[in-house]
């Protein structure tokens, strides 16, 4: 059965963004929704684009760069953002936070907005995914499910192993797998000392501002369920995926994850090992492209404007040479 798609309405982030509702299979808790948010300047695109962007948030987390959207409209891209379910704008009072128990699940709401997007642009419309962190990780597994589907990806901090590699992996999973069957949805200890709102927030010295209900400081809690599908798309990832596309893989130089604050924190991952990540993103496919960006915090749009400048340039740099086929 096809998801129900609301019309598009003002969205929460102001002029030219418009949000639309997409209402999906209920699931154990009932009703489930995603949202897509399309960015339309009032001035728009004198020849209606053939390129769009669909992008995808990270855990604990929703779509308000407004930055990142704006950048692709001066590329000549339509752009697309997907709140999955339980995140952000799809988060419902009678639901879990971010949970499932199967990344596959999110299959979907990414069907859906890309059919949008061909409803928007036409069946001829190249799309290129953008994925950040877990958002990267639901990405590179859809797309290994959907062939042909897009031309091309630029995947941001994405969360394609466990920190510690395969070893902590094989070690942890027979645990959470264990805890996946008997309590899924209960919250386990949250790890989360808040240093990554804390390089983010205005409050704290950051640059941005972003509604703590969706996003909070802690973060949801990890439960089970997610964890044990999490691992799962991990281990699939080590494997290998052979996904034919071009594949733009961005991360930080390096990775500060320690209990105490650090000033430094502010011009680092403190949130995934970074050096692993770059590691892994070369088994994705034959043509993969990594790019480390000094000063880049976990969400590299959202770094430091030195760093966040350089971001741009190397996905401008890169997405001329590989980005539409």
């Amino acid at each position: 059965m096809s998801p129900t798609r609301s019309p598009w309405s003002a969205d929460i982030l102001g002029p030219g963004y418009q949000a639309r509702t997409l209402s999906l299979e209920d699931d154990d808790e009932g009703a489930v929704v995603a949202t897509v948010v399309r960015y339309r300047p009032p001035t728009p695109e004198p020849v209606r684009p053939v390129r769009a962007i669909l992008y995808v948030h990270g855990w604990s987390d929703y779509f308000f760069q407004t930055g990142l959207a704006e950048y692709w409209h001066s590329q000549g891209a339509a752009f697309y953002a997907l709140d999955l379910r339980k995140y952000g704008r799809s988060l419902r009072e009678h639901q879990t936070p971010n949970y499932v128990d199967d990344l596959a699940t999110y299959d979907e709401e990414l069907d859906a907005a890309v059919a949008i997007i061909r409803c928007d642009l036409g069946r001829s419309a190249r799309i290129m995914f953008m994925g950040h962190s877990t958002g990267g990780l639901i990405g590179v597994l859809w797309a290994g499910r959907r062939p042909g589907t897009i031309s091309a990806m630029v995947l941001n901090s994405p969360w394609l192993e466990l920190a510690g590699a395969s070893f902590a992996r094989t070690l942890t999973t027979p645990l959470v797998a264990a805890l996946a069957r008997s309590q899924p949805k209960s919250p386990m200890p949250n790890i989360d000392p808040g240093h990554y709102a804390r390089t983010l927030l205005t409050t704290y010295g950051g640059e941005w501002e972003y509604d703590e209900a969706w996003r909070p400081n802690p973060t949801f809690p990890v439960r089970p369920g997610w964890l044990q599908a999490v691992l799962v798309g991990h281990a699939q990832v080590s494997r290998g995926l052979d996904l034919p596309m071009p594949i733009l893989m961005t991360a930080s130089t390096r990775s500060i994850i320690v209990p105490r604050w650090r000033d430094e924190m502010r011009s680092a991952d403190t949130v995934l090992d970074v050096d692993l990540i770059a590691r892994r993103a070369v088994l994705l496919g034959p043509i993969v492209t990594v790019v480390r960006v000094a000063g880049g915090v976990h969400d590299l749009t959202l770094s430091a404007r030195p760093a966040r400048e350089r971001f741009y340039a190397e996905v401008t740099r890169w997405t001329s040479a590989y980005g539409w086929g």
